[in-house]
């Protein structure tokens, strides 16, 4: 375990933005991380997991530890569902595919998401109709202050739309070290009700889903809207979709009656924000190196040389337009450094 100073971080975030690190170390076990924490315990600490839900806009004047810890199993299991444990470093979309080929259902829906393990319970990540809450069981977290383990259940977490306990209540304070699933093994729940699945399932000619049908049809949509990026740097999704009252949205409906939306409640409508966007006319602008990508509005992206901050100047510009425009808030998904 060695720290490295002055270490690039170019490589280690998916927007790929050229950051430095006052010091950075990659822990491969929990014991190597119980050591690193507390042999720098008056030292600030930037946790890293695979990069995927950040923007970095400056430097990180702090140790930074890459989680990379490796390795699943199934931990219980019965007639019906079964628990499998992954820690918290295993590449999320290569967990997916690994579920789906021991035909363990629930996670399918959301394959393609860039990230690790460990921090899909942070954001509650989710896509098209299914979130991590859906078949969350638990998870496992290192104290921060006392290194000492925790189990979180599915209550604990408090998750909400891309919310849980992580980013508000214990921020800062604990790091998850593993989370484990509750998946089906027979009698899956196969979802096709959002997005474009079904069309594209009609695409492929296939009649009676399994598993791997949707994940594969997840993919082909997400491949033909969302950048690669390891080709073109990007965070996915830049924005939450905005949940607004319904009377408030009533009053903007009438101004925007083609305005698609998502009924949440008796009193609340969620309204894609990607529609909001590109109505402001910002889907496929360039502003030197920042920009918004052309066939997903949602998605920012860095054409090879932004900075973080180009990046969020962009963002801060789109947020004010369409609040300006709709009289609508959106707030950015992922962390801004």
């Amino acid at each position: 375990m060695n720290i490295l100073n002055n270490f690039s971080l170019k490589k280690y975030n998916t927007f790929g933005i050229e950051a430095k690190a006052k010091q950075f170390v990659a822990v491969k076990t929990t014991e190597e991380l119980k050591t690193i924490v507390k042999e720098n315990l008056a030292k600030p600490k930037f946790i890293l997991g695979g990069g995927s839900n950040m923007l970095l806009t400056q430097d990180i004047e702090a140790l930074v530890i890459h989680i990379d810890l490796k390795g699943k199993k199934v931990v219980k299991e019965d007639n019906d569902f079964v628990w499998v444990e992954s820690m918290a470093g295993e590449n999320w979309h290569e967990f997916v595919l690994w579920t789906i080929n021991q035909n363990f259902g629930g996670l399918e829906n959301m394959s393609l998401i860039p990230g690790n393990v460990g921090t899909t319970p942070v954001q509650n990540i989710g896509a098209y109709g299914t979130e991590i809450k859906d078949t969350f069981a638990s998870c496992e977290a290192m104290n921060i202050a006392t290194q000492e383990m925790k189990t979180f259940t599915k209550e604990a977490c408090h998750f909400g739309y891309r919310e849980s306990i992580f980013k508000h209540e214990v921020k800062d304070q604990y790091i998850i070290t593993s989370v484990v699933f509750k998946l089906t093994k027979s009698n899956h729940k196969i979802n096709t009700s959002y997005g474009d699945i079904t069309k594209e399932l009609d695409k492929q000619n296939v009649i009676t889903p399994t598993l791997k049908d949707i994940s594969n049809a997840v993919i082909a949509i997400r491949q033909s809207k969302l950048p690669d990026p390891a080709a073109l740097g990007n965070s996915g999704s830049f924005f939450k979709n905005p949940i607004i009252s319904k009377v408030d949205f009533d009053k903007i409906h009438a101004l925007h009656p083609e305005m698609p939306h998502y009924v949440v409640s008796a009193t609340e409508v969620k309204v894609p924000a990607g529609w909001l966007i590109e109505r402001a006319g910002f889907k496929g602008k360039r502003f030197g190196d920042a920009g918004i990508h052309k066939n997903q509005a949602l998605v920012l992206v860095n054409y090879g040389n932004a900075t973080g901050q180009e990046i969020l100047n962009v963002s801060k510009d789109i947020q004010d337009t369409i609040l300006k425009e709709f009289g609508i808030a959106i707030e950015a998904e992922v962390n801004v450094i």
